[in-house]
């Protein structure tokens, strides 16, 4: 394990959880640089060109970022009057990215942890991570955290089968005691394809299969709300919107 000092940061805000399981829980986002995966193509050149139906809403933000030492996080944290919350597991920390699970982002993650922790010894942090699910979490990463938030990619993003589907990483995310998958759905087929390529090969829980809309814009929201909606009622999995495109439409760092 190298043991980096810093972190890859790319924006870094208080806000509440707006997605999955924990929606509404008040958050700490860590946005990290960069991903594997480039949903909906670069500039949404891919959904341009009708060969996906979205795109990544954050590309903007993770393709920058600063290396900012472990104390820097704890500073902000101060600022917004936040520490102790996360001290408590108040305020959820949330791991997001790009991608977090690239392999010097884990590293990092778990050197701050273990930083963090050295110097809190009593504190009752909870990190939830959000990771696409195709690279495979080590042990020392995946000991410290407490919900696996897995944003599993469909045809619908584009991105070509054997980029978004990795059985090795996806059963690790399984052995973990509070993992989610997500999917994101534009059309019913969508259902489909999650039963067909997720749910049966990977035997997966339904009450762990969470769905979310498509959207990324707020003069979609109801519509596309109503949708998911709908489609939780006819599946049986669990229905979901993005709580925080409703409050605060395509703003980002909120």
């Amino acid at each position: 394990m190298h043991k980096y000092e810093t972190l890859n940061i790319s924006e870094d805000f208080y806000s509440i959880q707006g997605e999955g399981a924990t929606t509404g829980v008040p958050a700490y986002f860590i946005r990290l640089k960069a991903c594997n995966l480039m949903c909906g193509g670069r500039d949404g050149s891919l959904v341009k060109e009708g060969k996906a139906t979205w795109w990544c809403d954050t590309e903007y933000v993770w393709k920058k970022g600063l290396e900012k030492p472990f104390e820097y996080l704890v500073d902000r944290w101060k600022e917004y009057d936040v520490l102790n919350w996360i001290k408590q597991g108040r305020v959820h920390l949330i791991w997001t990215g790009g991608e977090p699970t690239i392999p010097k982002n884990q590293q990092s993650i778990n050197n701050f942890l273990e930083w963090f922790y050295s110097k809190n010894p009593s504190s009752s942090v909870y990190n939830e991570i959000e990771t696409n699910g195709t690279i495979f979490i080590e042990n020392d990463l995946f000991s410290k955290l407490h919900q696996i938030n897995c944003s599993v990619k469909l045809e619908n993003s584009g991105m070509s089968k054997d980029r978004r589907i990795v059985n090795k990483a996806l059963e690790r995310i399984k052995e973990h005691h509070n993992h989610f998958f997500k999917f994101v759905i534009s059309q019913e087929d969508d259902i489909k394809e999650i039963v067909e390529d997720f749910v049966i090969p990977f035997d997966i829980e339904p009450t762990r299969v969470l769905m979310m809309p498509g959207l990324d814009k707020q003069e979609d929201y109801h519509e596309r709300t109503l949708f998911c909606m709908e489609m939780a009622k006819k599946y049986g999995f669990v229905g979901l919107t993005r709580l925080h495109v409703s409050a605060w439409d395509q703003t980002t760092g909120v």
